[in-house]
């Protein structure tokens, strides 16, 4: 083992470069699994988390611009993507009674359905993409991610 880790130690220029392309790569990999169950429901991953967020909020609606504030991944196109899920009927959009400039978002009952309908082959795709790991392994894993995100998140983020 020690040859391995001494070979690969030379393929980077840094421990954290190797971190950061070891996280990268498995970025994609995961992605990969993802990729499939979403397309297989004709929705994208920042679909889903829209309307994950929209779930956790009903009855109360979410404007635009607090959407795209807590995507996990960015969106430059918000717009685009609420016509996306709003063409598919999976959320309705609505002028705020208070200010003109602001549209509110609301997840519809096939949004909620969709989302219900996912929840079986979602948690299925975890435990492909992590499950070879004990609770013990998951635990540290997430801490040591949630420290290396510390300085690079705003300090009201959900995620530290």
């Amino acid at each position: 083992m020690a040859s391995r880790k001494h070979s690969l130690s030379r393929r980077f220029d840094s421990a954290e470069q190797e971190a950061y392309l070891r996280i990268w790569r498995l970025h994609e990999r995961l992605c990969m699994l993802e990729d499939e169950v979403f397309k297989a429901h004709s929705i994208t991953s920042q679909q889903y988390n829209t309307l994950r967020l929209l779930k956790a909020r009903q009855p109360e609606p979410l404007q635009t611009l607090q959407i795209a504030r807590r995507l996990i991944s960015h969106a430059p196109d918000i717009t685009r993507l609420l016509d996306g899920l709003e063409n598919k009927g999976l959320i309705l959009r609505a002028r705020s009674s208070v200010s003109r400039r602001v549209v509110e978002v609301f997840i519809t009952l096939a949004g909620l359905d969709l989302l219900a309908a996912l929840a079986k082959p979602l948690k299925e795709m975890h435990q492909r993409q992590l499950g070879h790991l004990d609770a013990g392994r998951l635990d540290q894993l997430n801490e040591l991610l949630r420290q290396a995100g510390v300085p690079h998140e705003p300090p009201e983020s959900p995620w530290i």
